[in-house]
C-alpha cells in the first residue's frame, strides 16, 4: 500500500481510537464510582412517570404496524426530494422525468394503501 494513502486516514484512525478509549474510560469510571442501591421502584420498567399496568407481552393491533410502515414509506421517501431539488438545474429534463416517475410510484403506493383502507382511522 502507498504510505500517502495510509497517512490520509491516520487522523480518522486516531479519532476512532480516542473515541473508543474515552468510551471505555467513562463506562469503567461510572461502574466504579456509581452508587448501587437497587430498590423495587428502580427495578420496574419506566412508563413515562406512570405506574405500569397490564402485561408487557400483550399483542398489538396489526393497524399499529401498518401505520408504522406507512410512516417509514412516506417519511424516508420524502427525504430523497431534497438532494434532487439541490441538483435540479444540472439534471434538467432527465432529472425532472426521473422525479415524476419516482413520485408516480409513490402515488401508486398511496392509492393502494387508500384502497386497502390503511388510512381509515375509524376501524
Amino acid at each position: 500500500m502507498d504510505t500517502s494513502y495510509l497517512q490520509a486516514y491516520a487522523p480518522l484512525l486516531l479519532f476512532f481510537s480516542l473515541v473508543a478509549i474515552l468510551a471505555g474510560v467513562l463506562l469503567s469510571l461510572s461502574s466504579l464510582v456509581g452508587w448501587r442501591r437497587p430498590s423495587r421502584a428502580k427495578q420496574q420498567p419506566y412508563e413515562c412517570g406512570m405506574e405500569p399496568t397490564g402485561d408487557a407481552r400483550e399483542p398489538f393491533s396489526v393497524k399499529f404496524y401498518l401505520v408504522a410502515m406507512v410512516f417509514i414509506l412516506f417519511d424516508v421517501e420524502a427525504i430523497f426530494l431534497y438532494p434532487w431539488a439541490f441538483v435540479f438545474r444540472e439534471l434538467q429534463w432527465f432529472g425532472f422525468m426521473e422525479m415524476v416517475l419516482y413520485i408516480a410510484i409513490l402515488l401508486v403506493g398511496y392509492l393502494y394503501l387508500w384502497k386497502k383502507g390503511a388510512l381509515d382511522w375509524h376501524h
